[in-house]
């Protein structure tokens, strides 16, 4: 899965982000200066503050998250061009001299 945001108010993010850190009571102090620097500096580390991925998904059917990683850059995205499409150079099969049918010659095939 792969999301991209863009990001239109990156105070009120950064706000709320602070807000959430101050409300934290079970925080210990030299972490909360940590977080507080962290989101005050890089948007991304705030918005990380603000969504729990496993809040996100943790009722999704069949789904089990393992590992939640956050990266983050700023970019020039338009959804028309060429260049941002997602699926470019990804296989539908994992190996890609793998066939549909489980092998490149497709000597598993039935029917």
């Amino acid at each position: 899965m792969e999301l991209v945001l863009e990001i239109d108010d990156e105070e009120a993010v950064t706000g709320a982000a602070l807000r959430g850190i101050a409300d934290d009571g079970d925080m210990p102090d030299e972490e909360r200066v940590h977080a507080e620097s962290a989101v005050t500096e890089d948007t991304a580390e705030a918005l990380a503050q603000l969504v729990d991925p496993f809040a996100l998904i943790g009722e999704v059917p069949g789904v089990e998250l393992l590992q939640a990683s956050w990266s983050g850059e700023e970019i020039d995205y338009d959804p028309d061009s060429p260049e941002w499409d997602l699926d470019e150079g990804e296989s539908e099969y994992e190996d890609e001299d793998e066939g549909p049918y489980g092998d490149e010659d497709g000597a598993d095939r039935v029917g």
